[in-house]
């Protein structure tokens, strides 16, 4: 699995060779209940513009979002597609490539 820091801003192709934009975000799923608590990656956002950095905009260390946090969300993911982490087929090289459609891939 790569780091986080690797996924960020690789440009992400899909299963045509279609461009479908540049890694802005990566989501992930906490593990609760274990003795060191992990994290799986659930998905990427993906956006046509080279977005700053979204990591930790919407959350706080506990988990919550404030109002001003969800509105500053909506503005800056207004237009990103959502990638999840099953049709991720390779993620080497600077690009993602992976087995779906562009127009079958879900707005954020």
């Amino acid at each position: 699995m790569a780091s986080v820091t690797e996924l960020l801003g690789q440009s992400v192709w899909d299963s045509n060779g279609v461009w479908v934009g540049f890694v802005v975000d990566i989501r992930v799923v906490r593990h609760r209940g274990e003795l060191q608590q992990s994290h799986t990656v659930y998905g990427l956002v993906v956006s046509m513009r080279r977005a700053p950095l979204l990591l930790g905009l919407t959350r706080d260390r506990q988990g919550r979002s404030a109002w001003f946090s969800r509105t500053l969300a909506r503005i800056v993911y207004a237009g990103c597609t959502f990638v999840p982490w099953e049709n991720v087929l390779d993620y080497g090289g600077g690009e993602v490539h992976i087995d779906v459609l562009r127009k079958e891939l879900n707005r954020v």
